[in-house]
């Protein structure tokens, strides 16, 4: 046993001076030696960072520092988001970010009667199934050709209530959508159903479809991108974060994108955080106003 360990043994029993005069070291050299011997011994990760490391993983890059704190604090941790980008800089974790999106303007010179612009002036939903968004757009193939995906989404919720992925965009991948949205959602009497003002949005099977459940039909001003926002901004989102983590930013084949998109629509409705409605998930986001269209519901 070597002196300064010596000395470590029984340093809970005699002062640590008395026993370096004993076995004639300095005190310094002792004290030099013990601190060496405490970066040593590895220290213990904090909880909070190891459930970081595992949220951040499960999220697939999905999550932010805001995400990511609310995840950690339903998991019973606290830290801030200083903390937070200290230990993902650290470890490096970089979060997908969406790039600038510059929403297309549909070619609205189809000819077909367009309806107007129901929200505009008109406060923002608070109810599930009182007002869905739609839109259409390209999803990019390994061959160069593009598939097309069409949703429809509560715009209080945030839930994807119905979606199509075809290889072409006739009317009937907007009908498609809109009728798998209503099988898995109780239409509301006036529902209002917002587009651009696309051709597959003005065509007849669609209208008849909305009349028979009820629904009003909303388009976008021509020219006016922003109108229909919401949508644009879930395509954005999707493309981000369902693309740029591939090693090539496109889909193999049609199956391919079909299969993508229902897996990241089962993540988005289910398991992703959304800052808009209190950093819940949009499932549970409409299931609560369910419940509250419920209680005030007149009987």
């Amino acid at each position: 046993m070597s002196r300064y360990r010596f000395i470590e043994a029984q340093r809970e029993q005699y002062a640590v001076r008395l026993l370096c005069q004993l076995v004639q070291v300095p005190a310094s050299g002792y004290y030099a030696w013990q601190q060496v011997q405490q970066q040593a011994i590895p220290k213990t990760e904090p909880a909070w960072e190891t459930a970081l490391v595992k949220v951040f993983g499960v999220h697939k890059r999905c999550y932010g520092t805001r995400r990511l704190q609310v995840a950690l604090r339903n998991k019973g941790h606290r830290v801030g988001r200083q903390r937070l980008r200290a230990a993902m800089r650290r470890r490096g974790l970089h979060a997908l970010q969406p790039k600038a999106f510059t929403p297309r303007t549909t070619d609205s010179t189809h000819g077909l009667r367009c309806a107007p612009n129901r929200l505009l002036d008109q406060p923002k939903p608070t109810q599930a199934n009182r007002v869905w968004v739609s839109d259409i757009t390209y999803l990019p193939l390994a061959n160069g050709d593009w598939a097309y995906l069409c949703a429809f989404q509560d715009m209080a919720s945030k839930q994807v209530v119905g979606w199509q992925v075809g290889a072409t965009m006739p009317e009937a991948l907007v009908t498609s959508a809109l009728q798998r949205a209503f099988w898995a959602q109780l239409p509301t009497p006036g529902l209002l159903v917002h587009s651009d003002r696309g051709g597959q949005y003005c065509g007849n099977v669609y209208r008849q479809l909305l009349h028979d459940h009820h629904a009003v039909r909303s388009q976008s001003r021509r020219g006016d991108c922003y109108d229909n926002a919401q949508a644009e901004s879930l395509w954005s989102r999707l493309k981000t974060e369902v693309l740029e983590v591939r090693e090539r930013p496109v889909f193999a084949n049609l199956a391919d994108a079909q299969r993508s998109v229902a897996d990241y629509f089962d993540y988005y409705n289910h398991e992703r955080l959304h800052s808009s409605i209190d950093y819940q998930t949009p499932y549970h986001a409409h299931q609560q106003l369910l419940q509250l269209n419920a209680l005030n519901c007149p009987a």
